[in-house]
């Protein structure tokens, strides 16, 4: 009750001043609104390069300031936070925008309405998807049928939703209930990293220098999904000293959990030196995957990306019947992942020990889920978007004819 009063007021002063600032002309500009940052960087990037002249801003969750914060010739602004001048100043760079990129979810977009020549582009940041979200997530049915009503305002304004495959365009149309033409296929745009050889071998060779035990080990990285209840004491579920009596000597692992959690009462370097590293800080996990040699996930997006480097992975749902119940699948899990699916830290081991992983499946996996991903998805979209006839094709996508 309480949430759905400040999110009510917070949306309704946003109206207020999206409507006076709407009143002023449109620019030659785009604003970024970002929550997870990589996607945006590499649209912007590819503007640079094709020499697209408009204005950029970016507009950071505090989960992504850093990446955005020191970029020259753009502005960057904290969004939805407690200050009221960066609020403003957000309220009218939207506005005042040609085209305006999101990430995620942003309730805003349920009070305003854009210009005609005004595009919203859903640059979501998972390139595929294991748990439902949108108006299939099953917590959706729990909340008012006020915020409800919110989350349909959002989806119907996204003017295009940018895909990576068939299966994750099947899931939007699902997700945000969106017409079959929103969909745009040119790839996910920072999917272009595993396909840049010199920026690989830069972040290897920086990873290496930087932590020597990386060098000549195999190595392990642990990336479980952020949840909710664990925000203040994170239950790790792996028995360490059994992983550390098995493993150390061979491979070294990597933890990386979400920034978020507060409470990491081991310190896991200290405890098992050598042998256990926290990169809960690094900014970007998928540098992490190109020194990774085998990946352990359970619900994130992360094996979506990883496929395209054709390396092992492993499952560990501790609590499958529980976040299923809660959450829910797209499909069926244990068949639908890439890998074998282990419930103990001694399955996971002996997975790990005996390395029975069938790599066919993983790439059966990468083509289904990155069919056009190809390392040049931020061309194609920049392309596709800022061309002669980008103005004809928008009046034609706005009429359900393209």
């Amino acid at each position: 009750m309480v949430r759905e009063l400040i999110i009510s007021v917070y949306l309704y002063i946003f109206k207020i001043l999206f409507n006076i600032f709407k009143w002023l002309p449109l620019k030659n500009k785009v604003s970024f609104i970002a929550t997870f940052g990589q996607n945006s960087l590499f649209v912007y990037e590819e503007m640079q390069r094709q020499s697209v002249d408009y204005e950029v801003v970016f507009l950071c969750k505090p989960s992504c300031w850093q990446e955005f914060k020191d970029i020259n010739h753009t502005k960057t602004i904290m969004f939805e936070t407690n200050n009221v001048v960066d609020l403003i100043k957000s309220t009218y760079h939207i506005a005042t925008s040609r085209y305006v990129f999101v990430d995620n979810y942003y309730g805003f977009l349920s009070v305003v309405k854009f210009k005609e020549s005004v595009e919203c582009i859903q640059l979501w940041h998972a390139a595929g998807a294991l748990k439902t979200f949108g108006l299939k997530d099953k917590s959706v049915q729990h909340r008012s049928a006020s915020a409800k009503k919110r989350f349909l305002n959002v989806y119907q304004k996204f003017n295009r939703v940018v895909v990576g495959s068939e299966v994750m365009a099947n899931i939007f149309i699902e997700a945000f209930d969106l017409p079959s033409y929103k969909i745009l296929r040119t790839g996910v745009p920072r999917t272009d990293l595993f396909f840049d050889q010199d920026y690989k071998k830069q972040i290897v060779s920086y990873l290496y220098s930087e932590n020597q035990h990386l060098k000549n080990k195999k190595v392990i990285l642990y990336a479980p999904t952020f949840r909710d209840h664990q925000l203040d004491h994170f239950d790790l579920k792996l028995d360490l000293d059994k992983m550390y009596e098995e493993l150390n000597g061979e491979y070294v692992v990597l933890l990386r959990f979400h920034p978020a959690i507060k409470d990491q009462t081991v310190n896991f370097q200290e405890k098992y030196p050598k042998f256990f590293f926290d990169y809960s800080s690094y900014p970007n996990v998928n540098d992490l995957l190109f020194v990774t040699d085998v990946l352990i996930s359970d619900y994130s997006s992360i094996p979506y990306e990883y496929a395209l480097l054709s390396k092992p992975m492993i499952f560990f749902p501790y609590d499958l019947k529980e976040y299923q119940s809660q959450r829910g699948f797209w499909e069926n899990y244990e068949q639908s992942v890439p890998g074998p699916v282990v419930y103990t830290t001694r399955e996971l081991v002996n997975q790990i020990k005996n390395h029975q992983f069938d790599l066919d499946e993983i790439q059966s996996f990468s083509k289904k889920w990155n069919l056009y991903s190809n390392g040049h998805s931020s061309e194609n979209l920049v392309k596709y978007l800022f061309t002669e006839e980008a103005s004809v094709k928008l009046q034609s996508r706005k009429r359900g004819t393209l």
